[in-house]
């Protein structure tokens, strides 16, 4: 069965364009734009590996990847913004929940590789 991977981005053309690439490349996809939404999945269905933006309408994108991560521990998390860190943030936050921190603009190979390095160790 192919790996579960749950989209978070309440920009509907990002989760879409993920979706469709993610899917063509043999993995199961789940999308949402909400913070509320994406802890009802993770009830339902746990996701093999969230990708999640850091800004969301409905939530803090970092307070929800807590939450996801209390709920799924074991489940890696990429973090996918627009919003550039500050180096010495982005190393605080990928220590505590984050696997991965990549920006929007990254190519979508760039977003498959670490999706596979994370899934297919």
């Amino acid at each position: 069965m192919s790996k579960h991977i749950l989209i978070i981005d309440d920009e509907q053309p990002i989760r879409d364009l993920l979706s469709e690439y993610l899917i063509a490349c043999g993995y199961r996809v789940t999308g949402t734009g909400t913070a509320l939404e994406a802890l009802d999945i993770v009830q339902e269905t746990p996701p093999d590996l969230i990708i999640s933006d850091l800004q969301l309408e409905d939530s803090d994108g970092l307070e929800m990847i807590a939450q996801l991560k209390e709920k799924l521990p074991l489940v890696p998390v990429i973090l996918l913004t627009g919003v550039l860190f500050d180096p010495e943030v982005a190393r605080d936050v990928l220590n505590k929940n984050v696997a991965c921190y990549l920006e929007k603009t990254s190519p979508l190979t760039r977003i498959l590789e670490n999706v596979r390095r994370l899934l297919e160790p």
